[in-house]
This record gives C-alpha cells, structure tokens and sequence, in this order.
C-alpha cells in the first residue's frame, strides 16, 4: 500500500464499502482486516516480514448478493494493483484457453500501466513546457549566421517575433496550423503476440527490439507534418517517455503488484467437480491443480520479468449452489484460510439497496430522467412495493439477488424511457398503485416473469 493507505484502518474501509453495499458485515469486515494487515506486514523490518503470508479470502454467498461489487469498490479505493477474473474462463495447462499464470502478467500489466501514468502526471507540466518550446523552435526556427550578420537587429526581432507566437501558441490560437517536426525515435510501445499456454515460450518485450532497430539520429529520422495541437501532444508523449525512464516504471510496478497486488477471482465454484469415474474434466480439476503454486506463491515469467506471487492478495467468490467449498482440492481450500458466508438478501434488504448507497438504482434513474428534463420521484411506500415484488421473484424463480431489481425497475419505467424527452413530461412520481399495475400481473404469471424478470 501506498502512504496514502495507511489512513485506511478497518473501520475507515468497512464505511467506505458500506456507502455502496447494503449488509453484508461479516464479508466487509474480513476484506478490510486482510488489507490492512498488508500495509502492517510492510512496517515489520527485519525477516519476519516474508513469513508473514497474506489472508486469502473466500467469499460464499449467492449471486447478486455484493461479492463482486465488494472487490469493484475494493478496486477504487486501495492504491494497489488490482484485476478482476473469472476462474471459468481458465483451462488445463495444454489445452485451449487461458492458463492460470496469465492472471499474473494481466495483474503486471495493469500495474505497469498504472505507475506508468502516475509518474507521467508527476512531470507533465515540466514536459508540457517543454513541448511547447519545441514546436515554437519549429514556428520559429533560429536565424541562419549570414541572415543575423546581414541585419543589425535581426536577433531582436527574432526573438520579439519568437515571444509574440509564444503567447499564440499557450492561448491556443495556433492550434489548427501546420508544423513540421522531426520524428522522434522509437520509445516503446504495445507490441504484443499471442503466446499459446503452456507452449513454453516466455512473453518477449518486442518494443525493446524495436528500439534497437529502428533509427535514433536527427538525420536518419523523418519530418512529420501535423497541426501545433497534435504536435504539442506528439512532444508530451515523447519527451514523458524519455523523462520516465521504462526501467523505473517496471522496477516500481514489479514492487507494487509483489507486494501490494490484489487478485479477485470469481466464479471459483466453476472449477469444482465430484468424482466422474476417472473422467477428466480440463475446465475444472486440472485448472485448481494449476493454481495451486500461484496462490501458495511461486515465481511466473512475464515480459516485464518474472513476479513472485507469495504475498500477492487473493480473493475468490462463488455462488456454491451445487457444490460446496470442501469441495475444492484439499491443498486450494488451505491457501483461503479466511471463509465468509454472505446472506441472501431479503425485502427489507431491497429497499435499503434501493435508496441507500451512493450509487443507488432510484438515484441512477432519476438522474437518467433529470437528463430530458424530467423529475422523477417514488413515494416511500412505492419503494416498499417494488422491494416486495423483487423479492417475491426471486422466491418464485431464481435468487438473482439485487439484480432483480434491475429488470422490476427497467419494467416500470420502460415506457417513460422510449418516450422522453417530452414536452408532455416533465414529472414522473412512482406510487404504489403504478408498481402493482406495471409488474404485479408479470410477477403472477409465471411464463411472463420468466421471460421478462
């Protein structure tokens, strides 16, 4: 964690969570003592500090509950390297499909490209700057010596004429003219290719190459022709790519994803089988075997070099309908010591998710509807009426959890949706009496609510 993380304590974690996450303590309370005790293992100097193993979480509960919204908020609020996977899309080493050592260089990846913008704000007005002295050195190009000695004040028109586009060029007015610059040399890039899992072969940083091949002197280069507002943000990029060097970015980004990275995996109960009299099932069994070592910590190759995964944070989720967590290979369910079980919601859940979180549906819709200039606004008991029904379909057809409540709202308001804007409306007040007359009759039949909830 960065110093900015260690104002984050377990109770400062829990509220922010609980902003946008209705109930679910237990899950909360687990998420927030195993990142904190990350930034606490950090403060211990001496050898002890790499026996000190992360608390891998696993997280019990059925869908829509607010597993995966607890590890999208963790994402937006820690200053931690963090990627979000599906273990279901995960394959045996040697077939087709993603191996599980991929999860770690899409984990650098991100990291790489985090730090990377990072440092590049940390210099960009140092770099903005000097943008622009280049391409006012190209507006303006210096006298020739037989054009100064052939006029007594030639130099100071020069450099009157010089500061005159300056102040063109920082008010933007220049922006739509033409300039020639010199292209500069090859500074990296996203240079990638499929490397087939368990081929054996290593990810290979090929912009590297390329930079050793390509031309780097002013005479070997080409000139460009652009417009000054491309050729101002040409010269950032380039001159940010020369200040930051690659090799820091990496040495940082390395640092950050070993210590501080978060892995959350979903979907973990894809990959339990039971017995099938010997058959081999490739999506599942074969694919805990294989992540085993990354989860116990091992050492896997990237393009950026290889990342020790020992004190990466792991984080799985699953809904565990058909099969249980003891399920899992005995050696996998050690390396999550942590096991949280989250409830299934219930009506009175509904209306709290309803109205309560920062980012919640009734302040989503409203929002759309203030956007064609309409006010939309839910009586208190309508709300209670919608939580009623979301509820009740999830006990007749399948427990989607607070998803339900996506499709009973969209129902309700579809109509005032496909109509807006409208000089007809502008006030929608949701009662009672419209929630049972939209979605009631769907919610009774059950081959509507099927189809439609």
């Amino acid at each position: 964690m960065s110093t900015n993380n260690r104002k984050l304590t377990p109770k400062k974690i829990v509220a922010e969570l609980n902003k946008y996450i209705v109930g679910q303590n237990a899950a909360k309370r687990s998420v927030a003592i195993a990142l904190r005790n990350r930034w606490r293992r950090q403060q211990i100097k001496d050898e002890l500090q790499d026996e000190i193993m992360p608390n891998n979480i696993i997280m019990v509960g059925p869908t829509g509950v607010g597993k995966t919204e607890i590890a999208r908020r963790l994402s937006r609020l820690v200053d931690a390297p963090f990627i979000k996977v599906e273990a279901s899309k995960f394959t045996e080493v040697g077939y087709v499909g993603r191996d599980v050592e991929s999860m770690v260089r899409e984990l650098m990846n991100s990291a790489f490209n985090q730090t990377r913008t990072r440092m590049m704000d940390k210099v960009y007005n140092k770099v903005y700057n000097l943008a622009l002295s280049r391409v006012l050195d190209a507006l303006v190009p210096e006298p020739k010596y037989n054009e100064i000695i052939q006029s007594d004040d030639y130099e100071d028109r020069y450099f009157r004429t010089k500061e005159k586009i300056r102040k063109q060029l920082e008010s933007g007015k220049l922006d739509d003219r033409q300039v020639e610059i010199p292209e500069a040399p090859f500074l990296g890039g996203s240079l990638e290719f499929l490397i087939p899992p368990g081929s054996g072969i290593q990810e290979v940083d090929f912009a590297e190459i390329m930079s050793q091949i390509l031309p780097s002197s002013m005479d070997d280069r080409k000139r460009m022709k652009m417009s000054v507002k491309d050729a101002i943000k040409y010269y950032v990029e380039t001159e940010s790519n020369r200040m930051v060097s690659r090799e820091k970015i990496i040495e940082a980004a390395r640092e950050a994803v070993q210590n501080n990275g978060i892995i959350f995996i979903d979907e973990i109960d894809k990959i339990v089988s039971k017995d099938r009299q010997g058959q081999v099932d490739v999506s599942r069994s074969g694919v805990q075997r294989d992540l085993l070592p990354i989860v116990e910590g091992s050492v896997v190759p990237t393009k950026y070099g290889p990342i020790d995964t020992s004190h990466i944070l792991f984080i799985s989720a699953g809904a565990f309908h058909t099969v249980k967590p003891s399920d899992l290979i005995p050696e996998l369910q050690g390396r999550f010591p942590i096991r949280v079980e989250l409830q299934s919601l219930t009506q009175a859940d509904f209306e709290r998710i309803l109205v309560e979180p920062e980012n919640s549906l009734v302040k989503q819709y409203q929002a759309l509807f203030a956007a064609d200039k309409c006010q939309l606004t839910f009586q208190k008991k309508a709300i209670a009426e919608i939580a009623k029904y979301a509820a009740l379909a999830n006990e007749k057809m399948e427990d989607i959890g607070a998803r339900r409540l996506h499709t009973i709202m969209n129902t309700l308001l579809d109509d005032y949706l496909f109509e807006m804007p409208s000089p007809k409306l502008k006030e929608v007040k949701v009662t009672p009496a419209m929630v049972r007359e939209k979605v009631a009759a769907v919610i009774e039949s059950e081959d509507l609510a099927r189809f439609i909830l």
